[in-house]
């Protein structure tokens, strides 16, 4: 247990003192920001009719209203995420070999499956932060904006479906830190992270979705109308997905000084 909170700790040192988080996260700060500009054009006719393309791009934002404001940023973190928390969990784990210090961890005096989970555990949270920072720039952002039909229930509602597509979406990152750890660096996972992307809007629009992994969090979002429930075996398909990527690349970092 020490060594395994001495490698976490040592991971959250790395995280918090790169730039390279810091700049995700001000990156992802447009999302919520476009999101609030878009309920402000929705939410007077006069400016959405004087924007011209402008308002009718508003429109996809649905109406002013919270359980809409809501349900698009559920929308935001189930396509975004899975680029800006793919992106992250590549960073972790292809830093090591960018940087050259993989050898440094590999010979290390304890498991190599305690570098592994500390890398998971700490993207996890890092992501969940970055997500809980949106949504809170989000709120605040609605409430400048004043948007209607405000209450607890709505925002109850509307944190659960925000809190499962945050998790879902972070649970399909850990394919992307098999192919980082594989390819020695950020290409391939981040092109793995594209690939995942364009195919999951094809394959939703193919009414596909609920079979394929990375279109299962976008679907729950509400993205697709009239779907929002996804079914024991979508969630079945997401749980297997990430115990493949997390094996795999668990095997990969205990054999990796054999390939």
């Amino acid at each position: 247990m020490k060594y395994f909170l001495t490698a976490l700790h040592a991971e959250g040192l790395k995280i918090r003192k790169s730039k390279v988080i810091w700049i995700t996260m001000a990156a992802f700060t447009i999302a919520p920001l476009m999101a609030g500009f878009f309920m402000f054009v929705l939410k007077s006719p006069e400016l959405a009719k004087n924007s011209g393309l402008l308002g009718a791009k508003a429109q996809i934002a649905g109406e002013a209203s919270w359980p809409s404001y809501l349900s698009l940023h559920a929308q935001i973190i189930s396509v975004g995420g899975i680029l800006i928390f793919g992106f992250i969990t590549s960073w972790i784990f292809g830093r090591e070999y960018a940087d050259k210090t993989a050898k440094d961890l590999l010979a290390l005096p304890y498991s190599r499956l305690i570098i592994v989970v500390a890398k998971f555990i700490a993207a996890f949270i890092t992501n969940f932060i970055l997500s809980a920072y949106i949504v809170s720039l989000g709120l605040l952002i609605g409430l400048i904006i004043g948007l209607p039909q405000w209450s607890s229930t709505i925002l109850t509602q509307g944190l659960y479906v925000l809190v499962i597509v945050t998790i879902l979406t972070i649970a399909l990152c850990t394919p992307v830190a098999f192919f980082a750890s594989y390819s020695g660096g950020y290409l391939a996972p981040l092109g793995f992270v594209i690939f995942t992307l364009v195919l999951s809007q094809i394959i939703a629009a193919a009414g596909f979705g609920n079979y394929f992994p990375w279109s299962i969090p976008a679907i729950y979002s509400g993205i697709t109308e009239g779907e929002s429930a996804i079914g024991w075996n979508s969630l079945f398909i997401i749980f297997v997905t990430s115990l493949v990527g997390f094996f795999s690349t668990l095997y990969w970092w205990l054999f990796t000084d054999q390939h």
